[in-house]
């Protein structure tokens, strides 16, 4: 893990209740571990000051799923109007960001292969003066991404699903970080996605 950056912060939305999984997606097993685990673990391992996890469905089991992480950055927050849609969780996550915030990392709660070294590049980005950095793998806009404070106005006025990714593509000047990591896209939908075998980032 890099020194934490003054000012950035991450958050990991966990707050869906996996309608197409069948139901307590997030504390399923993966590779021996609770799958909403990976992406808070890869998000303590960047470079952000403090990591927000967003819970809603089964906010409590997820709880428990985290109790073993044992870091004085990590935080967890409930959103009540989880089920309103994916806006609502991200800006849930949003409005309990420290207030000294200018530049974020989003991740997927249900995202187990994404790579904190990936995630740094895009920070770094970001610090550099870009208004947000995604990753493409592949020619599709792939994740984590990173968002400067700027830029929170307008995801305060998404709406349903519409996620940080779908804002950030329409927009000009988003830096775009290509890879050919795998993890970057791949995501657990469905009980049979448990099984699959990406590459989990060796930093991990």
């Amino acid at each position: 893990m890099h020194d934490p950056e003054i000012g950035t912060h991450a958050i990991v939305l966990a707050a869906g209740g996996g309608r197409r999984f069948g139901g307590g997606k997030l504390c399923s097993l993966f590779r021996g571990k609770p799958l909403v685990a990976w992406a808070v673990e890869a998000a303590l391992a960047t470079r952000a000051a403090g990591v927000t996890v967003v819970l809603g469905a089964d906010a409590d089991r997820v709880r428990i799923a985290l109790s073993a992480f044992q870091d004085d950055r990590l935080h967890t927050v409930t959103c009540p109007e989880w089920s309103d849609g994916l806006s609502r969780s991200l800006q849930c996550g949003l409005e309990n960001l420290p207030r000294d915030t200018h530049a974020l990392l989003l991740f997927l709660g249900d995202m187990p292969c994404v790579s904190s070294e990936l995630a740094d590049q895009l920070l770094c980005a970001v610090l550099d003066g870009a208004p947000a950095a995604m990753p493409m793998c592949e020619g599709l806009p792939a994740h984590p991404v990173a968002i400067a404070s700027s830029l929170f106005p307008g995801l305060q006025g998404l709406s349903g699903d519409r996620g940080a990714r779908s804002f950030l593509t329409a927009l000009p000047d988003i830096v775009q970080i290509h890879t050919d990591d795998h993890g970057s896209l791949f995501d657990v939908d469905r009980r049979d996605d448990l099984r699959a075998q990406p590459a989990v980032p060796s930093e991990r």
